[in-house]
């Protein structure tokens, strides 16, 4: 059976060639399917293993492909010139390089190139969302999917709930995860809104994974996003101030109101099982403590996908006292940027750090330069997920993970598709300004009178 999922998943590939050239005119649904995918495929099983190692500790367990990527792949087959004068895209390719010299240092190469393989799959999504990303129609649909995939986690985690579930993780297996990726569904679709699309179903979405959040309980998560959703407002109000975005921030306003009694209760739940807060923080510590050994001793890394079975063999757990049980010493630290530090040396952190950055830094130069032009709300709140991503990360290390990755790169796609289209947009412009200073010729087309 494994094999015919294999085949299944690679005879998708010509499938959706031949689709999306036969029937241009539908390629809605395809964008949609990028949207509701990432936080839908969990639950539906829509991926094969080449390679699956699947009680691996590490976070990247087999050479795996999705129907999200074969997708992803197609989108590029049928897309003009897809890679050229693409942002970010070198800064991407540098962490991928530094995750891949990582093999060198790796006691397992194997393991390792499990995480050069995802962050291959990331690479092809973030590429085809940026092929379409320039069309507004295009990004809307894909938003459209976004909601849905909301709503459907939404859904899942008031069941989760009623069946007396403490904290609701929906069909991705964590509550920390979950929160993570909706970071990059709560704060776009907001920023769509903010924008002026006044599609309920958007409006729904948002409520959707504001109440999922709540049923997870993370204080984290629920912390960074509701930093996440001021900041995101201020800015797009710095950015232009609207009568809508007023009524926007009214109905954010009354939201908030509505889903604190649910989070108080949560967290009443959740610490009432649980109330053993300092302990939680205290392992934190140790495991940083481990982290930050490893790099001292490893500059170059251990190899990425590593952490976990080096800290016990080497015994960096042992001597930063992390608790002897099963759940502590098969965790990972808590902190993305010491985990990637430790496993992939300097030049991994460093490199990450820097797509991070010119990513948040190309998103908020593209969204204040155009201030007029409503491409750049949807910008900003990719940005602002990022951003918010990247801070929470300094508590949670499950960004590291497929299913947040995906949401991530489908980010990057869209900050470096739209910068790419309006770059594209002046450049045409300013031919059009030559050639018609060179014939002589107005805007119309049509040679000027001359006088004299």
């Amino acid at each position: 059976m494994r094999f015919v999922g294999i085949l299944l998943v690679f005879l998708s590939i010509p499938i959706f060639i031949s689709m999306l050239k036969a029937y241009p005119q539908q390629r809605n649904w395809a964008y949609f399917l990028f949207g509701i995918l990432p936080l839908t495929m969990s639950a539906l099983n829509l991926d094969a293993a080449l390679i699956s190692w699947p009680t691996w500790t590490g976070y990247a367990k087999g050479h795996v492909i999705s129907l999200l990527d074969t997708l992803a792949i197609a989108m590029i087959a049928v897309s003009a010139r897809p890679w050229q004068r693409l942002p970010l895209m070198f800064a991407f390719l540098a962490y991928i390089f530094a995750v891949m010299l990582s093999m060198l240092f790796s006691e397992l190469a194997m393991s390792t190139s499990f995480y050069v393989f995802q962050l291959a799959r990331m690479f092809i999504l973030f590429v085809a969302v940026a092929s379409f990303a320039g069309k507004p129609s295009a990004v809307r649909w894909m938003a459209l999917g976004l909601a849905y995939g909301a709503i459907f986690q939404g859904v899942l985690t008031v069941d989760q709930r009623l069946s007396g579930v403490v904290q609701a993780s929906g069909s991705v297996g964590h509550q920390n995860l979950l929160g993570m990726m909706l970071h990059f569904v709560t704060l776009p679709l907001l920023a769509l809104l903010l924008g002026g699309d006044r599609r309920k179903i958007i409006i729904l979405g948002v409520l959707a994974a504001l109440l999922a959040v709540a049923l997870g309980a993370s204080r984290g998560t629920i912390g960074f996003i509701g930093a996440g959703i001021p900041l995101l407002l201020l800015l797009s109000l710095f950015r232009r101030i609207t009568v809508h975005k007023w009524k926007i921030v009214a109905i954010v306003l009354v939201a908030a109101l509505a889903i604190s009694p649910i989070v108080l209760k949560s967290f009443a739940e959740r610490f009432a099982v649980n109330p053993n807060t300092a302990g939680s923080n205290e392992e934190r510590e140790a495991f940083e403590r481990a982290a930050s050994s490893i790099l001292s001793d490893h500059p170059m890394g251990i190899g990425a996908n590593q952490y976990v079975v080096v800290a016990n063999s080497a015994g960096y757990n042992d001597r930063a006292g992390v608790v002897a049980t099963y759940a502590s010493r098969s965790a990972k630290v808590h902190n993305i940027y010491l985990l990637i530090g430790a496993e992939t040396g300097w030049l991994g952190i460093v490199s990450f750090a820097f797509l991070l950055g010119l990513a948040i830094f190309r998103g908020l130069k593209f969204s204040f330069q155009y201030r007029k032009d409503p491409r750049g709300e949807i910008v900003l709140g990719m940005t602002v997920a990022i951003m918010v991503a990247a801070a929470h990360s300094f508590l949670e290390w499950v960004f590291i993970t497929y299913s947040a990755q995906y949401l991530f790169a489908i980010a990057l796609g869209i900050i470096a598709g739209m910068i790419r289209q309006v770059e594209r947009e002046k450049s045409m412009q300013l031919r059009m300004k030559r050639r018609m200073i060179a014939t002589g010729s107005g805007p119309s087309g049509k040679p000027k009178p001359q006088f004299g």
